[in-house]
């Protein structure tokens, strides 16, 4: 039967080539990540950078735990309405990250040990990323992005922006490979340097959006949250 959830992957992928599975993994990836607005940026000084860079590192570097709702908005150029959805995200250090849709339907994706496990109401599939360099450096990625600190990855040209009272971050791929799955992806901090939004751009155009709301940090999770 025809569903939302498809909007969120590739179609018509087959995994028998490394290139579809890394696919595969990148239209995941898409789920977790948006592109926004532009208008009304500034360009933010060295100084500014330098500012946003401290503040961001000292959240990151003392947070174990991150839950939080959200709100999902799926734009395709040919739909005439962004496909919207919510969930929870649930972040536990190192690297556990669950992603779990609630409406408009009821779905889960688990990023833990170098694997990747979806649960679709019941039907459960895993992906193994440890056997893949681009996997790795992609989970590595994702954790990073959830957490806010991605400003040394050698794969991305960062640009920084200030925007009314917050501040925004740009990525560019500078890897041909990424770039055939990521045009760019911005984050978007509050004053505290905690992720408020995270975007991604496709290379057609299309995007994603995710609004965190009702985030709470370094508050017990139990591991029972990421079984799959």
């Amino acid at each position: 039967m025809f569903s939302y959830k498809h909007f969120f992957f590739v179609p018509s992928l087959r995994l028998r080539s490394e290139q579809a599975k890394t696919r595969v993994f990148m239209a995941i990836l898409l789920v977790c990540f948006a592109f926004g607005n532009l208008t009304a940026q500034t360009k933010m000084s060295s100084s500014e950078v330098a500012v946003l860079k401290a503040k961001v590192r000292a959240q990151s570097e003392t947070t174990e735990t991150i839950s939080s709702d959200f709100v999902q908005y799926k734009h395709l150029d040919f739909l005439s309405n962004d496909i919207e959805s919510t969930g929870k995200l649930a972040f536990k250090a190192p690297d556990k990250i669950k992603w779990e849709y609630v409406t408009p339907f009821v779905y889960s994706v688990i990023f833990k040990n170098e694997k990747l496990y979806i649960n679709d109401s019941g039907n459960k599939s895993a992906l193994d990323m440890g056997s893949n360099k681009i996997f790795k450096q992609l989970n590595q990625l994702i954790t990073a992005s959830i957490k806010g600190d991605l400003f040394d990855a050698e794969e991305f040209t960062v640009t920084y922006f200030k925007k009314e009272r917050k501040s925004e971050a740009h990525f560019e791929p500078t890897d041909p490979e990424f770039r055939e799955f990521i045009k760019s992806f911005h984050i978007i901090f509050n004053n505290n340097g905690e992720v408020e939004e995270v975007k991604m751009i496709e290379p057609s155009d299309d995007f994603t959006q995710i609004i965190f709301s009702n985030r709470t940090t370094n508050q017990p999770l139990s591991d029972a949250i990421f079984a799959q």
